[in-house]
């Protein structure tokens, strides 16, 4: 999602949608302990009256938020062509080179708003660390029946790992290419993350024969 898709979005939601979508713009860009109810009401063009007429604080709105994010990029990477490979790991390496793709613009346009929020809040807001977990697994989790498939077509029934471990790693290694992205203030090292994400799972499938049981 790039920043002027969210801009251009906002103009046409209600004042608690505008909120959530503004808030994906300026919390992956300040942080969340950074970003204040006025910076996000005016990047939403709303009045602080609707702000808590719709959250009672800020730490209800990252909550929400997370829930907004993951239905945003649920839509988005549903209907990602990836899904259109006849063989899973096909799909699986597609999803890969979709999230390269997605590595575009300024930071704040690709890095992952729950993955941002999460790092500040686990210990001191645990509704919105947990809420940001869900998001996470939940997309890790859409992963895991083509990994599986894959797994299936072969051989690799007793691999020493599952679908689901899987599926989360390559959220890991993604989330720590955002890190590695902001560290160095550029989308190249994060690049290079992503293509050895690619390498790795093609190489894990390339010898079925020494990783089943």
């Amino acid at each position: 999602m790039t920043e002027s898709t969210t801009v251009t979005a906002t103009t046409q939601l209600g004042a608690r949608d505008k909120l959530l979508t503004a808030g994906f713009a300026v919390i992956r860009s300040k942080g969340y302990s950074g970003t204040t109810v006025d910076e996000l009401c005016a990047a939403a063009g709303v009045t602080k009256g609707a702000f808590f007429h719709h959250f009672k604080s800020k730490e209800a709105l990252g909550v929400a938020a997370a829930d907004y994010w993951s239905e945003f990029t649920g839509a988005l990477f549903a209907s990602a062509h990836y899904h259109d490979h006849a063989d899973p790991l096909d799909r699986v390496l597609g999803y890969i080179d979709f999230r390269r793709q997605l590595l575009a613009g300024e930071l704040p346009d690709y890095t992952c708003l729950v993955g941002t929020m999460v790092q500040e809040t686990y210990l001191t807001a645990p509704a919105i660390r947990d809420a940001c977990h869900a998001s996470i697994l939940g997309h890790a989790q859409t992963l895991a029946p083509d990994i599986l498939a894959a797994m299936h077509a072969r051989g690799m029934k007793g691999a020493g790992w599952t679908a689901e471990s899987l599926a989360l790693h390559t959220q890991a290694v993604l989330q720590g290419a955002f890190i590695l992205a902001k560290a160095e203030d550029s989308v190249s090292v994060a690049i290079d993350s992503v293509d050895h994400l690619k390498r790795y799972v093609t190489l894990l499938f390339s010898q079925p024969e020494e990783n089943a049981a």
